[in-house]
């Protein structure tokens, strides 16, 4: 299976779950102001912490598989975010669904793609310096 398609998937899920989620505290429990920027915190955590992780493991071209990632990520988190809302949330229609398909999806996608980026760099300054050159 592709690298791309693995973390387009997990972080699609994550986000659209996610969204969901706030969005279920939200309409329960309108006084809970803090469930949004905690779950922002989250979701970037999880794409930093991943992208350290690829740049130790030396995954090839793992720049590319990030970004394809991300662009798949966030229409598939968008709409995941707008069934999981209807369903379990509050009967959100199909007109939520274009916006989640253009705005939303942008905000994932670099919500997904900034951070990998950031962790990527990261772990380039946590993998060993002797490691990171070839031996002759």
């Amino acid at each position: 299976m592709r690298p791309w398609f693995v973390r387009a998937l997990w972080m699609g899920l994550l986000h659209g779950a996610v969204q969901t989620g706030v969005a279920a505290v939200a309409v329960r429990s309108p006084e809970a102001t803090s469930v949004g920027p905690i779950a922002i915190g989250l979701l970037i955590a999880a794409a930093l912490i991943w992208g350290a992780v690829d740049t130790l493991r030396d995954l090839p071209s793992r720049g590319m598989q990030w970004f394809i990632a991300a662009l798949i990520a966030g229409p598939f988190a968008g709409a995941l975010g707008v069934v999981g809302s209807a369903v379990l949330v509050d009967q959100t229609g199909q007109e939520a669904l274009w916006v989640a398909l253009t705005g939303g999806a942008a905000f994932t996608a670099l919500l997904v793609l900034a951070p990998a980026g950031l962790g990527m760099l990261l772990g380039g300054f946590l993998v060993p310096k002797d490691s990171a050159s070839p031996h002759p």
